[in-house]
């Protein structure tokens, strides 16, 4: 029952830390619509799988223990970023009087976005193995933990699919797309500096 608590309290405060995740789902979900937002939500949630995977099987470990193959991680990550952030500043463009009425996003693409997103960040790296190596213990069946990853990616879908129903209300939504503009350049921007600051902080020290 221990465990079961620290892995829902720690979903609980990874999900609600701003970060890209949040605001890729909110961009798509602004700007594509309440589809595009759900959608984005179940790639983050796909990618949080991958990460509890091989975090069971131990892989994470290798990568977390490895200087070598972390900064690599963490290298592909800040590209993704930085390149997402540079995308999403110039494909900016004023709201027209569709964009407040419809999705301009095809799902897959925005499922995409959250799942390429989410699986190359090295922190989401660090949560699902902190929590098998901090929370679990070696008596832990594999098909509790296998449990308890489902509540991760579970807990982090709800919370942004949670996210995407309050920003695609008719009157918060109307609200942002008459500063779609610049909500798309200052989302950009964000996620390009969250991704210089990811590549600032590879060196040569053990993570």
């Amino acid at each position: 029952m221990l465990e079961l608590f620290a892995v829902i309290s720690l979903t609980v405060v990874v999900a609600i830390v701003p970060g890209p995740d949040f605001a890729v789902v909110l961009r798509n979900a602004l700007v594509g619509g309440r589809l595009a937002g759900i959608m984005t939500a179940l790639g983050i949630a796909l990618a949080l799988a991958v990460h509890v995977t091989y975090a069971i099987a131990g892989i994470g470990l290798i990568v977390s223990q490895s200087i070598l193959l972390f900064n690599a991680l963490k290298l592909i990550g800040a590209a993704y970023l930085i390149f997402l952030g540079v995308t999403m500043f110039r494909s900016a463009s004023p709201a027209g009087p569709v964009d407040t009425h419809t999705t301009g996003m095809h799902p897959m693409k925005a499922l995409r976005w959250g799942f390429l997103t989410n699986v190359t960040n090295p922190k989401a790296t660090m949560f699902a193995l902190s929590v098998f190596l901090q929370v679990t213990s070696p008596e832990t069946a594999v098909w509790t933990k296998i449990g308890y990853g489902a509540i991760m990616a579970g807990g982090v879908f709800l919370w942004f699919v949670l996210v995407t129903i309050f920003f695609t209300l008719p009157v918060v939504r109307l609200g942002f797309m008459k500063i779609k503009l610049w909500m798309e350049r200052s989302f950009g921007i964000l996620l390009t500096l969250f991704g210089i600051g990811l590549a600032a902080t590879t060196n040569s020290s053990r993570p």
